[in-house]
């Protein structure tokens, strides 16, 4: 059995942000049913690469989803939607400030059509405080949370993160407030209002700097390879550096391209068997990295002795030298090596899936996997598709009410009046 069978959702939102989160709630078995305006999710056609076919960007957010689209600038329409609202246990959104308000339907309408649902919510900075109104997307929300003032190196510019932390990152966040809010009205019989802002999941993700805000106000921060001071501020950006206890580098193997780096941590446990492996004797006795505080203050030198003796190797067979004496590593893995990686496929995390449109193409897998539940990744659904299965299946709406509605525009957009 699906975990969450038996759950349905009023997906609102659109483009990632709030798209991760219901397909990561569809894919542990929730019924979530994509409410789209008629023109569609617009990242239907972002970034499109197979002509008149729903993009990656889409179908890569939205699977094991339902689409119905609807038209809330009609009367028809919005009665679709309270009526949806009643038969649903969550609703989704991830409007700007304001737009779901100037339809009618705040929290407190919506609590009042149904007491025990909960309404999820994504905004870039929360409805609350000076930002609120401010728009944001992924970038600002790097910005704003504090992750790209850290990330880079001291003489260059900050630098953004390849992984969608503000985006799918919130969804994730939001993910676990949705869960708990639906727990608390299972026991209550009372829904509640979630709301997480991209700014503050940023700020969340990146706890760890926040330590070392803190840190600096009383010592400097040995652990760094770059130079700090006591009561300097700002935590400073640091490369590679692994930001924690024990010592972090990304060292260069042969044959030099781009991605032929392997990370390493060199633990305090494991320090006199890879000195002896690199350099023999003389290293493993040198004094300049006998302690972890020595290799703390050496560290450039140790990363360059590492780096001179890696350079005859492939980040695949350092790999193989360093596994076996236990130090922590892993080869930096380019889109390419994962998605033709054993282990990765071997775990379902690249899979292979069927569109009407676009044909065959891949998906990132379902990262939480539940013994007794595991994911069963469906494609994304095509624009408006399971209209009229909604409408009859959940809503309970006749032929003849359909067709009704459908002549009164409540699923289609006006025509286009002559110019």
């Amino acid at each position: 059995m699906e975990a969450l069978k038996g759950v349905r959702i009023l997906d609102m939102t659109h483009v990632q942000a709030g798209p991760t989160c219901s397909q990561l709630l569809a894919w542990m078995g929730a019924d979530v049913i994509k409410f789209e305006p008629p023109q569609g999710d617009a990242t239907r056609g972002q970034l499109r690469d197979v002509p008149n076919a729903d993009s990656l960007y889409f179908t890569m957010l939205n699977c094991n989803k339902r689409s119905i689209t609807v038209n809330m600038k009609t009367d028809e329409g919005k009665a679709v939607f309270v009526d949806l609202l009643k038969k649903s246990d969550i609703m989704m959104e991830n409007f700007g400030p304001g737009v779901l308000e100037r339809l009618g339907f705040t929290w407190e309408k919506i609590h009042e059509i149904n007491p025990k649902i909960v309404v999820g919510s994504i905004k870039g900075f929360g409805s609350s405080g000076p930002y609120a109104e401010f728009k944001a997307y992924e970038n600002v929300a790097q910005a704003m949370g504090g992750a790209m003032s850290t990330t880079g190196v001291p003489e260059g510019p900050p630098f953004v993160t390849g992984a969608q932390i503000g985006d799918s990152g919130t969804g994730l966040h939001l993910a676990i407030g949705l869960l708990a809010a639906l727990h608390q009205a299972s026991r209550t019989g009372q829904g509640q209002y979630v709301e997480v802002a991209m700014m503050d999941g940023v700020m969340n993700l990146c706890r760890v700097k926040f330590r070392d805000h803190q840190r600096l106000r009383r010592q400097a921060l040995s652990e760094y390879s770059v130079k700090t001071e006591q009561g300097m501020g700002d935590v400073p950006r640091a490369g590679n550096d692994s930001g924690g206890g024990q010592l972090g580098n990304a060292i260069h193997c042969k044959p030099h391209g781009p991605n032929d780096w392997i990370y390493v941590v060199v633990q305090e446990a494991v320090w006199e068997d890879l000195a002896e492996r690199i350099g023999g004797k003389a290293l493993k006795e040198d004094p300049r990295f006998a302690k972890i505080a020595d290799r703390r203050k050496n560290q450039n030198e140790m990363w360059k002795l590492i780096t001179d003796f890696a350079k005859n190797y492939t980040k695949r067979e350092f790999m193989a030298i360093l596994n076996p004496l236990d130090v922590p590593c892993g080869p930096i893995m380019s889109t390419e090596d994962l998605a033709t990686d054993e282990h990765i496929r071997g775990r379902d995390m690249y899979v292979e899936l069927d569109h009407p449109q676009r044909g065959k193409w891949w998906n990132v897998g379902m990262p939480i996997k539940l013994s007794a539940s595991p994911a069963i990744i469906k494609r994304s659904p095509t624009l408006g598709e399971h209209t009229d299965e909604v409408l009859r299946t959940v809503l309970g709406y006749d032929d003849a009410k359909i067709n009704s509605m459908k002549q009164a525009g409540a699923f289609s957009s006006p025509p286009k009046k002559a110019a």
